[in-house]
């Protein structure tokens, strides 16, 4: 019984999937965080010489 389960491969395709989503999911999450701060200072840039 140990050895037929150790053996089975049938849900690993899709772990890896999972797993590969998950990676580019957080590397999305991360990159969106960094241009969203970048753009709210340049927004809050923009803002201040309009004010002026």
């Amino acid at each position: 019984m140990l050895r037929s389960f150790l053996r089975n491969e049938e849900g690993q395709g899709m772990v890896e999937y999972v797993l590969i989503i998950g990676l580019i999911a957080l590397v999305v999450v991360a990159a969106l965080t960094t241009v969203g701060t970048k753009l709210d200072s340049k927004y809050a840039e923009i803002n201040k010489n309009v004010i002026k």
